[in-house]
């Protein structure tokens, strides 16, 4: 079960990846369920993505809401 924090950063990191401080501490129990990843950008930055098990997550909670 996601905790609120974890599940309002995970909603950003789908609407607003650009927008994600990369030192939020809920970004790791979400790397940890393997429910987002760190995506280099050819830029050579990184950006935080959703993963398909991510985006299936947030789709399962939206729809018993």
């Amino acid at each position: 079960m996601l905790s609120p924090h974890e599940f309002a950063t995970l909603l950003l990191v789908k609407d607003a990846p650009n927008q994600v401080d990369m030192e939020r501490e809920e970004l790791d129990a979400l790397l940890e369920r393997q429910l987002v990843e760190l995506e280099k950008l050819a830029s050579g930055l990184q950006q935080w993505r959703i993963t398909e098990s991510g985006d299936t997550a947030l789709r399962a909670i939206k729809r018993f809401s």
